[in-house]
């Protein structure tokens, strides 16, 4: 091994053109001229772009999940849109979202990151333009379908991004970034609507996918995807680009090349394959984890906060307002504590106050119904929706994150979607991800097209109803997700997903 890691470091260094380095036994790495080692650093400009490029996309994700709540009266009075209506408006995002999610996975390993990036971003500016320039129903639905689409695959693809080119020692903290942005866009929306017109809002929407387009052309290519498609050149240039070009890259070049072979000697990586024995367990822990949360109701919260607001006798702009500075709050918070608390706990903590805050909510519309406690019950509804935007900021994304170290598949969105991404080896990463990104976003629609209709049902039941679900995903959680913090990918999949069956 060791014979094999000088030879590698020796390769890669005369190929990048760096004669003033050299490999050294007695410091057991890559020294310059004057003998000091190379480290391999977290954080360079390049990794910062890519992260921020990254950032870009999460962030349109989010405008286009806040957009619908700051714009539903002025939408329906000015395009003539019935509740009904205005429901499959909102909900389409998921359709298109159901679309995306199908191929995410695919697409990906497919075309790869960089190329998924630039198609995505063509879907997203010009669903935003469809919504600012319509003059009828079905290009509004339809502008909304795209951003679904984008959604969609974009789920998937901004944090495995992220989980591939980040080292064990900062992913989680940069993943979580992925959450906040998320959390900012969705804010973005909710208080600039609040003051603008909804074209005028669509059109500054389409920033992020702008900003894109001159970021693409810096960034590189995923290092993992790279090895698996066989391009060990530009592996190298890759991590070394992310790393530092003087940083001594040979263990983990040689480590990510020799998980991605074993893996193609066992496992072609089709479809069928994500059904072996060994992957089971963190496949419908992932499903599990993200049919629950959305069953427990984020799309209802995010897509009609502002009608909620109002149904509980709150004034729309101040408790949008209010939300949006919620949510940067606690996505702040939730970045910078989760590599130092766990992916795990965090999880437990979103997921009980996820449950708690539906119940509380619930409690609120009961005494409403019944005209109780008249005073009260708006301020049980107002801390009820804050706590849970709050809950689903601090680790929303992290199943996402464990699919990515385990499998680079697991997300409730992007917390999971952060603990998803690390369940899964790269060979299946592809098959899980459309699988769990297919369910989750099954599930969103479900919720986001009946919940106005359900309310009329009952406004009380609906939010018991989505307590009950985000107590059994807290449930799931404590008994099946385990730790990731501080562990490799590979390390993370190894014990999860042992080589026999």
């Amino acid at each position: 091994m060791e014979q094999q890691r000088k030879e590698a470091t020796e390769r890669l260094l005369s190929t990048q053109g760096h004669n003033n380095l050299f490999y050294s036994e007695e410091n057991d790495g890559v020294c310059v001229g004057d003998g000091g080692l190379v480290a391999v650093s977290n954080f360079t400009s390049i990794l910062g772009l890519s992260i921020f490029m990254a950032a870009c996309i999460t962030f349109g994700f989010g405008c286009a999940i806040g957009y619908s709540s700051p714009t539903q009266s002025s939408i329906m009075e000015d395009l003539g849109l019935s509740v009904t209506e205005f429901s499959l408006f909102g909900s389409i995002l998921s359709i298109g979202s159901l679309i995306g999610a199908a191929i995410s996975g695919k697409i990906t390993d497919l075309f790869g990151r960089k190329l998924t990036m630039w198609i995505l971003n063509l879907f997203y500016i010009g669903g935003w333009l469809a919504i600012a320039f319509t003059k009828a129903p079905w290009l509004l639905n339809l502008g909304r379908i795209s951003l679904g689409f984008t959604n969609g695959i974009s789920g998937y693809l901004a944090p495995i991004y992220i989980a591939e080119i980040t080292t064990k020692n900062v992913r989680g903290r940069f993943t979580t970034i992925l959450q906040l942005m998320v959390g900012w866009g969705a804010s973005f929306m909710y208080v600039v609507g609040s003051f603008v017109h909804w074209r005028t809002l669509a059109l500054l929407a389409t920033i992020p996918g702008l900003l894109q387009v001159l970021l693409i052309f810096f960034i590189p290519e995923s290092p993992r995807w790279l090895a698996k498609v066989g391009r060990e050149k530009e592996l190298e240039a890759a991590l070394l680009c992310l790393r530092g070009d003087k940083a001594d890259i040979s263990d983990e070049a040689i480590e990510i090349k020799n998980h991605v072979e074993s893996l193609k000697s066992s496992s072609r990586g089709g479809i069928v394959d994500i059904f072996q024995k060994k992957y089971v367990r963190p496949l419908l822990t992932v499903v599990g984890m993200m049919v629950l949360t959305n069953l427990g109701g984020i799309n209802a919260f995010a897509y009609y906060s502002g009608a909620i607001f109002v149904s509980a006798g709150i004034s729309s702009m101040v408790g949008l307002i209010t939300l949006a500075a919620t949510q940067t709050v606690v996505g702040i918070l939730g970045t910078t504590i989760i590599d130092k608390l766990g992916r795990r706990p965090l999880l437990l903590v979103s997921s009980a106050g996820l449950c708690f805050s539906s119940f509380l909510t619930g409690v609120s519309f009961f005494l409403k119904d019944f005209n109780w406690w008249d005073q009260g019950s708006p301020i049980l509804a107002f801390i009820g929706l804050l706590m849970y935007m709050g809950s689903y900021a601090l680790g929303g994304g992290l199943p996402w994150l464990l699919v990515s170290e385990v499998c680079k598949l697991f997300s409730p969105m992007l917390l999971q979607l952060f603990m998803f991404l690390q369940l899964f080896p790269i060979n299946v990463k592809g098959s899980a991800g459309s699988i769990c990104n297919f369910m989750g976003n099954s599930t969103g629609w479900v919720v986001g097209y009946y919940f106005n209709l359900l309310t009329e049902w009952s406004s009380a039941g609906i939010f018991f109803t989505f307590s009950a679900f985000c107590c059994a995903n807290f449930i799931l959680i404590a008994t099946m997700v385990p730790e990731t913090k501080g562990r490799t990918l590979e390390e993370i999949q190894a014990s999860i997903t042992p080589s026999s069956d």
